[in-house]
């Protein structure tokens, strides 16, 4: 028996390269798959292919179960609602409960390293909707545990690389970045291939410190780029002074935390496990985006 395959926020930057190795890195035929997002109406090139688009409402219970019907696999790509605590909780929740009503199968979560008692602020959110899994009467979930995106670095490289200084709490903490893409050509095979119950660690190939990150991109973009190492409260402050929110400026420096305490340094050989190739290295990545993060 053909699974049906379904992807939620398929608009989004993750979702949008799922559904590209879905198509072209495992031939899967779109007739197959489900793509899911807010807005509809910005998938119509999905729809062109012969993908079917449904509109999916995570504050919407009623919209998520008559968006998964017929789905037997559903990748669950935890949302972007950081707007209040506990909103994306709620959300992945009434998701899981919507897959389980709609007769899914198999759910894939996309969450995050270590999410018990961590210090990173929207970790609740990962391991209250892991225990949702677990707790559930799915047949079977995959959960990826995705270490964090070169790509994130663009929120901060471009101010840091102008000024000549990156602000950081992280301390001596290292981070194995992964490419977004490699995150998810390893959902789409997760989608597609994974049985039972199983979780991953999915990381790059090395962990760095903030300084060893700075020295590779002060060396790939020929400017200077040093460390300035400040407390969390300084952190915060900045952003706050920047024009963040103090809610949402304290979220992001609390990954500096999370990073300042050890739990994104794990190098794990899961990436290749579940694909069977190997991540994109830093250096590969920061070659190929030097020309994008030289025009921020």
């Amino acid at each position: 028996m053909t699974s049906t395959l379904l992807v939620t926020g398929a608009s989004g930057h993750l979702g949008q390269r799922v559904i590209h190795h879905l198509l072209e890195t495992l031939k899967v035929a779109p007739q197959r798959i489900i793509a899911t997002t807010r807005k509809p109406e910005t998938l119509k090139d999905l729809a062109a292919k012969g993908i079917t688009v449904r509109g999916a409402d995570f504050d919407d219970a009623a919209s998520l179960r008559s968006a998964f019907a017929g789905a037997d696999r559903l990748l669950l790509i935890s949302t972007d609602a950081l707007d209040r605590p506990g909103r994306r909780l709620a959300q992945q929740q009434a998701a899981v409960a919507a897959a389980q009503q709609a007769g899914v199968a198999h759910v894939v979560y996309t969450s995050m390293p270590l999410p018990e008692n961590s210090p990173l602020l929207i970790a609740p959110d990962h391991a209250g909707t892991e225990k949702a899994l677990a707790s559930s009467a799915l047949k079977g979930w995959t959960l990826l545990r995705n270490h964090w995106y070169f790509e994130n670095l663009f929120m901060s490289l471009p101010s840091a690389l102008a000024s000549g200084q990156w602000y950081s709490a992280a301390e001596q903490g290292k981070v194995a970045h992964i490419a977004r893409d490699d995150l998810a050509r390893a959902a789409a095979t997760a989608l597609l291939k994974d049985t039972g119950k199983n979780t991953y660690t999915l990381s790059g190939a090395e962990a760095f410190t903030t300084e060893q990150i700075a020295q590779q991109v002060s060396q790939a973009m020929g400017k200077p780029l040093q460390v300035v190492h400040v407390p969390l409260a300084g952190l915060i402050q900045g952003m706050v002074s920047a024009g963040f929110p103090e809610p949402l400026a304290a979220v992001f420096a609390s990954f500096d935390t999370n990073t300042a305490a050890g739990r994104v340094a794990e190098v794990t050989g899961d990436f290749q496990k579940l694909t069977g190739v190997a991540p994109q290295p830093f250096a590969g990545w920061l070659s190929a985006n030097a020309a994008a993060l030289a025009a921020l």
